[in-house]
């Protein structure tokens, strides 16, 4: 991590156009472009090299065009938890997104390239990523919670199961809520079960409750932009 005044950025995008459009634009906002560059392998060495405040990653990049980009992004979350994250994509890559999301949605960006139709409103949104907050495009949003109910989802909770669903919004462990709220793992684990059941989140054989009961927090709360 930069101590410089001024925010630390590798960049990930393989058009040399956009790349190049994006690094006049962050150096004009204020920040630092530590390092830019078209693939997945390039954007990992640099991050590990420069321990940037922040990257910025598309999804698909050489060699398929398919995740390397996500894939990324999900390796910098696992192995540098210091540095936010904003994912900047024509796509939505449900199954990634999902997993980065579930990893920690705090300091998290995914937002769409062709809904970025203000700078500004670009910059502030990296600003909130950086200091910690969770921005995600309401079309990611509404991917994630496919499967997951609408219907005013958080009104039959009890006071106790808000708090440890917030909990969960910030990244916390099972064992960590225990030590926040001074329960038993077990209570946590009943809580979270009610929880899971109220908002209408029953088991899958691909099992993403936990992500979806977070999603539909972070929508309630105002916690996503």
């Amino acid at each position: 991590m930069t101590t410089s005044a001024a925010p630390s950025v590798v960049l990930a995008e393989d058009s040399v156009l956009l790349r190049d459009g994006l690094i006049r634009l962050l150096e004009a906002s204020g920040f630092e472009v530590a390092a830019a560059c078209g693939d997945a392998e390039s954007f990992l060495r640099d991050v590990a090299s420069h321990q940037p405040d922040l990257v910025v990653v598309d999804v698909r990049m050489p060699p398929t065009f398919t995740s390397e980009g996500i894939k990324a992004a999900l390796v910098v979350r696992q192995e540098h938890p210091d540095t936010a994250v904003m994912v900047l994509s024509q796509y939505v890559e449900e199954h990634y997104a999902t997993e980065l999301v579930a990893s920690r949605p705090s300091g998290l960006g995914y937002l769409l390239k062709d809904r970025v139709a203000d700078p500004s409103d670009f910059v502030a949104a990296l600003h909130q990523v950086l200091s910690g907050g969770t921005v995600l495009d309401p079309e990611v949003v509404s991917h994630l919670l496919s499967r997951a109910s609408h219907a005013d989802p958080l009104a039959a909770l009890t006071p106790r199961e808000r708090e440890v669903l917030g909990l969960m919004a910030q990244g916390r462990t099972n064992a960590a809520i225990s030590a926040e709220l001074y329960i038993s793992a077990g209570a946590v684990e009943k809580h979270i079960s009610s929880i899971f059941a109220k908002l209408g989140l029953p088991p899958t054989e691909v099992d993403h409750r936990r992500v979806l009961a977070v999603l539909q927090w972070l929508e309630h709360e105002g916690g996503v932009s």
